[in-house]
């Protein structure tokens, strides 16, 4: 966490510890941010990415299964550590990949099978995440782009080869998180591959992580999905618990945030310095100044609150 001083940083950390105490007495709200790159079971390319060109209906299907069990399981586990309110969000390419009739029924849950949806009449990403919210849970994540010994390594899509935040390399988790530390929300949770796992720790010391595999780009190999989802829960109970005694800190880099964006083609980075406020800074590298971190990719994608229709 960035911006604070240690006094401030301290006042900051008291009055949170606080406020969970109060909230766990009235109960607790988790937002389950989940893609599906790094959920156990799922080894190689086809399965995650199976709308791909050339894959086989049969693996398509088996990853879909596979994923669902798992938020089923990730959800279990959540309520069972005492969450009170649920909101279950498929992000991975978009969202439509929970099989809807197979997913766990529990008055406490709410599922958004999209990333983008509405709320209060306005296009979102993220609907539900705001203040109201506890906790950030990123089951199933993956590495950003480039990373060493990761599966499917990326940074939301092919063209990103490196996104940072005031100076700081992050990747989708990075950028999940800082979105939800717009309303102090903090990153409690991931699941995913090793290096998925080692990416989270480095960057957000004290967030509790579970990995259920690890491998190359293409390949990899893990847990068997029942030995993942026990492990996962064991990892979410602690999560839980530590959101509870109010140890989790949400990421507060300095505002306004400095964005730069490395694209692998000259292409793409002239394209995406057509945006208002974008200076290119080389063929590749794009950067622009973000007011809030709610914006944190708005100026780039358009994703984000109050997205045009």
């Amino acid at each position: 966490m960035t911006g604070f001083s240690h006094a401030s940083r301290r006042a900051f950390l008291g009055s949170a510890a606080g406020a969970l105490a109060a909230q766990g007495r009235r109960g607790l709200k988790i937002f389950m941010h989940c893609d599906m790159d790094g959920s156990p079971g799922i080894f190689t390319r086809e399965q995650a990415w199976y709308w791909e060109n050339g894959v086989r209906e049969h693996v398509a299907a088996e990853a879909r299964e596979l994923f669902t069990a798992d938020i089923n399981a990730a959800s279990a586990a959540a309520l069972a550590a005492g969450v009170t309110e649920l909101i279950v969000c498929d992000t991975h390419h978009g969202g439509g990949n929970f099989i809807r009739e197979k997913l766990l029924s529990d008055p406490r849950i709410t599922y958004l099978y999209r990333s983008v949806g509405m709320e209060n009449g306005k296009r979102r990403w993220m609907p539900g995440m705001d203040q109201t919210v506890h906790g950030l849970m990123l089951p199933g994540h993956h590495a950003k782009s480039f990373t060493k010994d990761a599966f499917l390594p990326h940074t939301w899509n092919h063209e990103w080869v490196d996104f940072t935040i005031n100076g700081q390399s992050v990747g989708e988790i990075g950028i999940e998180t800082c979105f939800a530390g717009h309303w102090d929300v903090p990153l409690i949770f991931v699941q995913g591959d090793e290096a998925a796992c080692y990416e989270t720790r480095r960057q957000f010391p004290g967030v509790i992580t579970t990995a259920v595999k690890q491998g190359t780009t293409d390949a990899c190999v893990g847990l068997d999905p029942a030995t993942a989802q026990r492990e996962t829960a064991r990892g979410i109970s602690e999560a839980i618990g530590k959101l509870h005694e109010g140890r989790m800190r949400p990421y507060k880099p300095t505002l306004p945030m400095t964005a730069t964006l490395r694209m692998r083609t000259m292409d793409a980075a002239a394209k995406a310095a057509q945006r208002p406020g974008v200076l290119r800074l080389d063929d590749h590298t794009i950067e622009a100044r973000v007011g809030t971190q709610a914006g944190v990719v708005k100026w780039l994608l358009g994703t984000g609150l109050d997205m045009t229709p």
